[in-house]
């Protein structure tokens, strides 16, 4: 897809990878709508990509919320008059065991409002902006391409259940909605990122950021705009669907 004034959706698009995705895209051409629920960092990203001449427009949307999502999707279609792609970047975490236990004795569980949080909107957000981007696609009649934010951590990681569950199915659900939506000519594609240097890591301990960096095989995190690259390569690559990116530098769990 030429994603030259094409719109696209970028959810948690305030800061961090979200924010690098709609720069790159933005500089090549496309019209960006952004989701987030800070609008102060909503604010800031619209004006950065409004350098590049082309329309961007902010929306304060919970991804968790049925009803959020539908209206600013709708809202998105009449704004621009178009709707041609989604990028599935919005998440949190909650990091916790399943069970702490101290001395042979369980102090601790990983409760049900982290676990409902993170899955509501690591996942749930995923289907519900999938599935309204997808109808208003298939309505207007011109395709488009989704592409889904997964994580190295789909394969399990230790203090992740909540986050690692949902990032599985959200590639389970671009392998499906692949299969599904190829008929309406839309295509879906998946990243996982592995270590990513965004603001949530700059706050950590300088030995534990140094250990997380030795980690990694190249040695070093990724860079947002890295992964923004990869976004990229989905959108314009018209055979490519159904598939995820390991974007990662060699790391492996």
């Amino acid at each position: 897809m030429d994603i030259r004034n094409k719109t696209i959706v970028v959810t948690g698009g305030g800061r961090g990878i979200g924010r690098a995705i709609a720069l790159r895209l933005a500089q090549n051409g496309a019209n960006i709508a952004l989701f987030d629920l800070n609008e102060t960092d909503l604010n800031e990203t619209n004006a950065l990509c409004a350098k590049y001449a082309i329309q961007a427009r902010s929306y304060i949307v919970n991804v968790a919320h049925e009803g959020q999502v539908s209206d600013a999707m709708k809202r998105v279609t009449e704004d621009f008059g178009r709707l041609d792609g989604l990028v599935n970047n919005a998440g949190i975490l909650r990091d916790n065991l399943l069970v702490k236990v101290k001395a042979g004795v369980v102090v601790g569980r990983m409760s049900m409002d982290e676990w409902n949080a993170v899955i509501s909107v690591n996942l749930g957000g995923v289907f519900l902006c999938g599935r309204e981007a997808a109808a208003h696609m298939i309505e207007l009649g011109h395709g488009g391409v989704i592409v889904n934010i997964s994580s190295i951590s789909r394969v399990g990681h230790a203090g992740q259940s909540n986050y690692s569950a949902a990032k599985a199915g959200v590639q389970s659900l671009s392998v499906v909605w692949a299969q599904e939506l190829a008929r309406h000519k839309i295509r879906v594609g998946c990243i996982a990122p592995g270590y990513i240097h965004t603001e949530i890591l700059d706050s950590m301990r300088p030995e534990l950021f140094d250990k997380l960096t030795a980690s990694v095989p190249v040695k070093r995190l990724g860079e947002p705009a890295e992964i923004a690259h990869a976004v990229l390569f989905i959108l314009e690559n018209n055979f490519f669907t159904g598939r995820c990116i390991e974007v990662d530098g060699g790391l492996r769990f």
